[in-house]
């Protein structure tokens, strides 16, 4: 169910239920905020509290409230919640913990649901929100938000990185910050989805423990684009769910973050790994949104600067386009002869002081093939210097904006050296302002454009299944035959003397049947070019039961190709390097199933090992489009048995000029 949040985001009346401390701070952040609406503080005593009437029940309000904060004990809070639901109240947070994250806590959390019906709740266990554009806080302690037009929204599933996001000293206007709690009806995406509703939200930032319903997301991600509201997140922790299939290459691979990344990757939804860089990006989207391209220019009055921003950003999406005719021109009639012209840039100092020229200079880097210029500058300790002499710099990049209309930031080498005064003053003149070069950069190559083929299509849901079996590697293969995968001709027996070795082609492998891992158990011998050879080899094996393959010639390459199931982020389809090199080299990419073969296609050039596959010096090259129809037909297979399957592994899968063949395979399934 999606439930109307609208009220409870954006109210007009707010109750706040419960007299003890954390209640207090809430209708004193709402006076400290001037919410302009009416404020109910109810507890039995009755009285006043921050001049507000205290009224002593909820039966007694003047009519039902937009938002309720209830700060009591949990059983308590039950009650509360279903009063609430029963007189049409328009949402709730439940502040209280002790009810799913604890042991004696779920008839609780049903008993909370039930109570709270088609009304939404955020939570329980959860410390509130925070809506700066109207003021409106159901927040129970101090913050470091001010008031806002129009800015980001952050959602946390920690309330403790919440409070402290509020305090970031970064010029970001934040217009909403909610915390999740346990999520218990209304979840972090639902609530994600509310916030799309408000024009003055003009990009998301989401702190993600887990996800839960994969499907909320999707629909989250295609609300987001069709709005064009960017979403970012920061994801942590790790796919417990997905370790359990231990018994494939497949499962160390995928089994830890890929499902998240591939999920992620899917939706659209960029991705950051610490919270600096969520505060620069969110920063810089509020500014411009999404970006056109990855073409930046730097901007400095140091050579070292110049060759940091270049290194800093060498290992990210980003280009460095060099100057054109019309840049070059411009440039030279600002600096003169004595500056070498290049991008980065290093403009000396020269015209440091001269407001016009330096705006001239700055001026005549910005292009329209450019999606963000950066000025490096750092500013002096205010407490041991004199910052009036960098007036000129901040003024040279406001007028720059003003007459170029360019998207342009202020960065500072390190946090330290971009004052919040300043970055203030550029942000309100439409300067972006960066406290730190290397986020700058990450915040530029997060914000450009990400290709999302498959964003349009459902997400295969992953069904929980408690007992598997694994088919023998015949039957494997078998069932893979079936969706279009080539694999070996094969005999499976029991009694290597009755087989009629005229049906196979010289030379074979003979595998023993049975084992996980055939190498390591000596259940493997290559090349055997006649019976006599087949019949010792079988001897020496440590079982009776034996899979007789003719061999594969002319490789060129060794893929994996596996499927699992991640019930947090549903079946996890993961290409690499295979053979002996899964582990060496992992070198893989993952997606989500279904994938379109656009996506799949675009997955294999990813690969470290996609040289090989495409030719390297003058080798032949593999058929790659018979790669791809191999993988589609894993996929289809799994997309035909989603309620049964748990795993599916090709291990190799060799690639030949004219083939992508199979040569062994397991499949796990529900018992």
């Amino acid at each position: 169910m999606t439930h109307d949040l609208s009220r409870l985001l954006r109210p007009r009346s707010i109750a706040v239920i419960g007299g003890g401390a954390w209640c207090r701070a809430v209708t004193n952040q709402l006076t400290k905020a001037g919410f302009a609406g009416a404020v109910w503080p109810v507890h039995p005593k009755g009285g006043t509290i921050d001049n507000y009437r205290v009224y002593s029940g909820l039966n007694d309000l003047p009519s039902p409230p937009d938002a309720s904060f209830i700060g009591i004990n949990r059983n308590a809070t039950i009650d509360t919640v279903q009063t609430l639901s029963n007189m049409g109240a328009g949402g709730a947070v439940c502040f209280a913990s002790g009810f799913a994250e604890v042991a004696d806590g779920a008839d609780l959390n049903t008993a909370l649901l039930k109570a709270a019906g088609d009304m939404p709740i955020l939570g329980p266990n959860c410390y509130g929100m925070i809506n700066n554009c109207d003021g409106a806080l159901l927040w129970p302690d101090q913050h470091g938000c001010t008031p806002v037009d129009r800015g980001v929204a952050i959602l946390t599933q920690s309330s403790n990185i919440a409070i402290n996001l509020t305090m970031q000293s970064r010029a970001l206007p934040i217009s909403y910050v909610i915390t999740c709690g346990n999520q218990a009806q209304t979840t972090q995406a639902e609530i994600a989805l509310g916030l799309l509703d408000d024009p003055r939200v003009t990009a998301i930032g989401l702190h993600i423990e887990g996800f839960g319903d994969p499907v909320a997301w999707q629909i989250l991600a295609r609300a987001a684009k069709a709005k064009n509201i960017p979403l970012i997140a920061l994801k942590v922790g790790k796919s417990v769910q997905a370790q359990t299939a231990t018994i494939s290459h497949t499962a160390s691979l995928a089994g830890s973050d890929a499902g998240a990344a591939a999920l992620l990757n899917r939706l659209g939804i960029a991705r950051v790994d610490d919270l600096s860089t969520l505060l620069e990006a969110l920063k810089l989207l509020h500014a411009t949104g999404p970006l056109p391209n990855r073409n930046i220019a730097t901007i400095s009055c140091s050579g070292g600067e110049a060759s940091l921003a270049a290194d800093l950003a060498h290992d990210l999406d980003l280009t460095f386009p060099p100057l054109n005719t019309k840049q070059q021109s411009a440039l030279f009639s600002a600096l003169g002869p004595r500056v070498t012209l290049a991008n980065p840039l290093d403009y000396h100092t020269y015209i440091w002081r001269d407001t016009a020229a330096m705006t001239a200079a700055f001026s005549a880097m910005i292009d329209p093939t450019l999606a963000l210029t950066l000025l490096i500058v750092d500013f002096p300790r205010a407490d041991r210097c004199d910052p009036s002499d960098w007036d000129c710099v901040v003024q040279a990049a406001l007028d720059t904006r003003a007459q170029t209309g360019g998207n342009i930031g202020m960065v500072a080498t390190l946090p330290e050296l971009m004052p919040e005064k300043i970055a203030q003053q550029l942000m309100s003149g439409g300067v972006i302002p960066f406290n730190s070069l290397r986020e700058a950069l990450n915040a530029a190559a997060i914000a450009g454009p990400m290709t999302t083929p498959d964003i349009a299509m459902n997400l295969a849901v992953a069904p929980e299944i408690h007992t598997t079996i694994t088919l023998s590697e015949s039957d494997a293969k078998q069932a893979l035959a079936d969706y279009g995968v080539r694999s070996p001709k094969r005999v499976d027996t029991i009694d290597i003397g009755s087989v009629d070795f005229n049906k196979l082609s010289f030379p074979v492998v003979l595998k023993g049947v049975g084992f996980a891992h055939k190498t390591e158990a000596g259940a493997v011998k290559l090349n055997l070019t006649d019976p006599d050879a087949v019949k010792t080899a079988a001897a020496q094996m440590p079982t009776n039961h034996f899979l007789l393959e003719e061999m594969v010639s002319g490789t060129i390459a060794e893929l994996l190709i596996g499927v699992i199931k991640d019930p947090a982020h549903g079946f996890v389809l993961t290409i690499g390097a295979g053979g002996i090199l899964t582990e060496l080299l992992q070198d893989s990419v993952s997606l989500l199933v279904p994938s379109s073969e656009d996506a799949i296609n675009q997955s294999l050039t990813k690969l470290k090992c996609y040289k090989l596959l495409a030719g390297y010096r003058g080798k032949p090259a593999t058929k790659l489009d018979a790669i791809c129809r191999a993988i589609l037909g894993v996929q289809d297979y799994v997309l035909a048995n989603l309620d049964t399957i748990e795993e599916v592994e090709i291990n190799p899968l060799i690639c030949t000029t004219q083939a992508a063949i199979a040569v062994d395979a397991l499949i796990r399934i529900a018992k």
